[in-house]
C-alpha cells in the first residue's frame, strides 16, 4: 500500500465509530526498510544442459523437414506404394490407437518405408473419430521419432493416410 493510500484510509477510518464493547484495530506498522543490497560476486554460470533433439510434429499433408520435394510429391500423390496396410474400420478409438502404435512399431522394426493406415472418412461432416485422432496418435513421442511424414495419397481419398517411416540406422 502506498503512502497516499494509507493517508486516504486514515482520513476515512477517522470517522468510524467502533461498535459497543469493541475497539478499533491497531494501525499496521510500516514495512521494514529493505536490506542493503549485497554485492554479488560473479559466479561462473552453470552450463545449461544440452537439449535433446526432438523430431518436429507430424501433420498430415504438411511437408516434413528433411525430405526432398520429389519424394514428398510422390508420397502426397500416392505414387509410393505402401508395403503394408492396416484397416481400422469397425474398431473403437482405444483399440485402434493400440493397433496403430503396434503396427507402426512393427513396420519400422521390419525396415519398411511406406505403410498405409485406413481410417475411413467417417459418417459426419467433420470426419470420423479415428480420422480426427490419427494425427494426435502419430505425434506420440515414441512414434514421432520413427515417422518422417504422412499424407493422404489422393485429395479425394481422405480416409487413408500413407505414412513414410524413417530409415533404420
Amino acid at each position: 500500500m502506498s503512502e497516499a493510500d494509507r493517508a486516504l484510509w486514515r482520513a476515512y477510518a477517522a470517522e468510524i465509530i467502533p461498535l459497543p464493547g469493541r475497539a478499533l484495530p491497531p494501525e499496521p506498522a510500516p514495512p521494514p526498510a529493505p536490506p542493503a543490497p549485497v554485492a554479488k560476486v560473479p559466479v561462473a554460470a552453470a552450463p545449461t544442459p544440452a537439449r535433446r533433439w526432438a523430431p518436429p510434429d507430424i501433420a498430415v499433408n504438411t511437408p516434413p523437414s528433411g525430405l526432398d520435394d520429389r519424394r514428398w510429391r510422390d508420397l502426397r500423390r500416392g505414387r509410393i506404394a505402401p508395403e503394408r496396410t492396416i484397416d481400422l474400420h469397425g474398431r473403437r478409438a482405444q483399440d485402434a490407437h493400440a493397433a496403430v502404435h503396434a503396427f507402426l512399431a512393427d513396420a519400422y522394426a521390419d525396415g519398411l518405408r511406406c505403410v498405409a493406415v485406413i481410417t475411413g472418412r467417417g459418417s459426419t461432416t467433420e470426419g470420423g473419430v479415428l480420422r480426427r485422432e490419427l494425427p494426435h496418435w502419430l505425434n506420440a513421442p515414441d512414434l514421432r521419432r520413427i515417422i518422417l511424414g504422412a499424407a493422404h495419397p489422393h485429395r479425394a481419398n481422405t480416409g487413408s493416410v500413407h505414412v513414410l517411416l524413417r530409415r533404420r540406422r
